[in-house]
């Protein structure tokens, strides 16, 4: 017997708890505002800018909030559960979103930012997963989406430990969707390729470099922050049940050898 596919259905999120770090500009804010407009109720998870964080529950509304923590310490992940939770109830759908980045030789890199970029792109996210799942399991039900990079596939050599960060994540992804799949909880990773973003901002600015850049993407162009919401709502509704453990390049074929 086939199941009817009811479309509407598919990509309705309402009543669905998301939290979504890294939320209050770029690639987070998108999908943020994407989850919104399906129905969710979104966590805004941001550490510095808090007008912008307010704006993007503002413009999603249905008890949307706000939640503000440094991922960097080592009680941000559940500090961040206990505040949504407790305001929210049960986070549904998980996207992680939130990473730093520093753009050294890798004979440059000093201990301080090395371990910042671990903390925040990948202990933290970690952890959530760890805080958060255990609900999405006895509920048999749930969406977590990690963000990750091009960079698992293309390494840049002034970005070592980030793009490492980044291949670790997709590595959780692939882990835990073995284990979450019995309970019906999906974990999949989407990585971007190069977006304009405010991290990208000033290399873009740079004729040569946005040619240079564009040349080197298989599609000619760069990214844009709406590229990657498709594909993220995709994998945190009712259309990608049948869908874990993959890693998802949105990367305008940026990817490929």
């Amino acid at each position: 017997m086939t199941d009817k596919f009811d479309l509407r259905r598919a990509y309705d999120l309402s009543g669905r708890v998301a939290l979504v770090t890294g939320a209050s500009r770029g690639i987070g804010r998108a999908i943020a505002i994407a989850l919104g407009d399906c129905g969710a109720t979104v966590a805004v998870h941001y550490v510095g800018a808090t007008e912008q964080a307010q704006e993007v529950a503002d413009r999603i509304g249905h008890g949307s909030v706000i939640v503000r923590a440094d991922l960097k310490e080592a009680q941000a992940a559940q500090g961040i559960v206990e505040s949504v939770t407790g305001r929210l109830g049960p986070v549904d759908i998980l996207v992680l979103n939130a990473s730093v980045q520093f753009r050294r030789s890798c004979y440059e890199v000093n201990r301080g930012e090395f371990d910042e970029q671990i903390n925040v792109n990948f202990r933290s996210s970690f952890e959530l997963i760890q805080l958060i799942s255990p609900a999405m399991i006895e509920r048999k039900w749930g969406r977590i989406l990690t963000v990750g990079s091009v960079q698992q596939q293309r390494p840049h050599s002034e970005m070592l430990p980030y793009g490492a960060s980044k291949a670790a994540l997709e590595h959780v992804a692939r882990n835990f969707a073995k284990q979450l799949a019995p309970h019906g909880v999906t974990i999949n990773n989407l990585a971007p390729g190069v977006i304009e973003t405010d991290r990208n901002a000033k290399i873009l600015a740079d004729p040569d470099a946005h040619d240079r850049i564009e040349k080197w993407i298989p599609m000619r162009r760069i990214g844009r922050t709406h590229d990657c919401v498709g594909a993220a709502l995709l994998l945190c509704s009712h259309a990608g049940a049948y869908i874990t453990g993959v890693d998802l390049h949105v990367a305008g074929g940026a990817q490929l050898p």
